[in-house]
This record gives C-alpha cells, structure tokens and sequence, in this order.
C-alpha cells in the first residue's frame, strides 16, 4: 500500500495471523511510507515447506531481504509483532551498519517492534524467570509430534483449543476472526505454522526443569545499533514484562511504549496508541 518512492516499511506478522494483523497500521501509514505486509512462509498463499529445517531464521530472514530485492528496494525499516517480531530483531541485527551478515549489512534503517522479545532476554527469561517459563509451556506442546494428529483432525484450533482454549478475542472484529479461522482450516498451512517453534533454536524447558543458558544467550550478545522503537502491551499473558528488563543494555537508541490493560495482539486490540507511537518514531528518525 502507498506511493513505491515513499520510503519503505516491510511489516511481519506472528503466529498465528497473516498479513492483516497490520491492517490499521497499514491504512494509517500508506500515505506517507511504502507499506508492504506479506503473508511469511508457511502461511496462507505463500510457499509451505515441509520439513521443519525450512524454518530456521536465518531462512526466514534471508526471505525478508529476498522480498525487498523482489520490490526493487534496497534501504527499508522492519517491523514485526510476536513471531514476526523475532524476524524482525535478526533483520534489523544482519541489516543493520555493520551487521551480522556481511551481504545484508547497512540495508535496515530503523525498526519497529510490538510485543516481540528481544532474543536475548526471552531466552534468559524462559531459563531464570518462572512466570515466562511457565507462559510458555505451549511450545513444548506446539513442538511435541503428537500434536500432528490433532492438527490433521481438527486443523490448527484444535491445537489451539488445547494450548489456551482459544475463543475470539472481543477486539477481533468477526469478519476478522472469521478469515483467521478459515486460514487454519489449511492442514498443510497450520504444520508449516507450527514448524517455526520446532525449528527455533530457543531453548524451553519444562516447569520443574533444571536448566542452563545456551552460550549464545549467557555471554555478550551483538547490540542493535539503529533506532528502534519497541511497543509493549504489559497484560502479555505469553510475554511478561520481564522480557523488557535490560533492554536498554542491548539495544541503546531504544524509544519504548508501554501500553497498559492491553494484551498480546496491540496492533488490533490497541491500533490507535501503536500508530501514534510509530508516526511519531517514523518523524523524529527520518
């Protein structure tokens, strides 16, 4: 959506959505920015994978940098809730100046975060603070292979039900929650969804479990040098504000907001504070 010269902003959804968890940012942001939201691998219309492999990040951020060749577009700003919200921080990490991936380095300009932990700090919350540990228990579930059957029989709500007991959000509009249900009725969609928790590299142990850091997340971690902006919902049932603790510490030129009686969807259940945030992050950056 918006003029192709405006600049451009790639926005990634989460599990377990599409491209439309953006839809109020996208409608307020298109006439001034290039707004350009794809469904991820495994969702919807886009490709679907089979073997879980296919869905290790740096795939799904090379995808991410294969999008904007496909646009032509060479500097751009991320932007990303949950899931997408973790593609977003290894974008911005390998795009940034001087970052990770030499081929990749200096092409992300800014990014722009909504409830989406920071690697880092998830991992050390899902080993040492047993509230997140505990709110996370659903991947060991998502990742479990007997969870297959009841996708193949009942398609992703039935895992759903499962892991949260899921009923419509009253922020969800219908006509939303009704496209959402209809895209998890896509057996072949809902296990490549799933695939990107059991791909994932982070470590969740059980409740009672002893467990240490990986190296990766014990040591010193790679800062984000670029501006970022980080909203948070802080009725996070999934990710507790300890996932913030420390932040400030990896990512230095961080702008926050942290929205208070909200949950984990803020981009639909909170539209107007998330756009302002951005708007406002967007102006003061350009």
């Amino acid at each position: 959506m918006g003029d192709p010269s405006n600049p451009p902003i790639i926005f990634l959804h989460g599990f377990p959505e599409s491209r439309r968890t953006w839809r109020h940012q996208l409608l307020a942001l298109s006439d001034e920015y290039y707004c350009i939201a794809p469904d991820q691998r495994g969702y919807r219309g886009s490709s679907k994978p089979v073997d879980v492999d296919e869905y290790t990040i740096d795939k799904l951020t090379a995808d991410v940098f294969a999008l904007a060749d496909a646009f032509g577009i060479e500097h751009f700003t991320i932007a990303g809730h949950d899931w997408g919200g973790a593609v977003a921080w290894s974008v911005a990490l390998n795009g940034q100046p001087g970052g990770l991936r030499s081929n990749f380095a200096g092409r992300v300009q800014r990014a722009m975060l909504a409830n989406a932990p920071h690697p880092c700090l998830y991992q050390r919350a899902l080993v040492n603070d047993p509230a997140q540990r505990a709110a996370a228990q659903y991947v060991r579930l998502f990742r479990d292979p007997a969870s297959d059957a009841l996708i193949d029989e009942g398609g992703l709500l039935a895992l759903l039900q499962k892991a949260w007991g899921w009923q419509k959000p009253a922020a969800l509009e219908q006509v939303e929650a009704d496209d959402l249900m209809a895209g998890w009725e896509d057996r072949k969609a809902a296990h490549a969804m799933i695939n990107w928790y059991r791909a994932s590299e982070m470590l969740v142990p059980a409740v009672d479990e002893a467990a240490q850091l990986p190296d990766w997340a014990a040591g010193a971690f790679p800062k984000l040098s670029i501006p970022t902006l980080l909203v948070w919902a802080m009725e996070d049932r999934a990710l507790p504000p300890s996932n913030i603790e420390g932040i400030q510490d990896l990512v230095p030129d961080l702008e926050m907001v942290k929205l208070e009686g909200c949950g984990h969807f803020v981009t639909w259940e909170r539209p107007e504070p998330v756009i302002a945030a951005m708007q406002g992050f967007l102006r003061r950056t350009s």
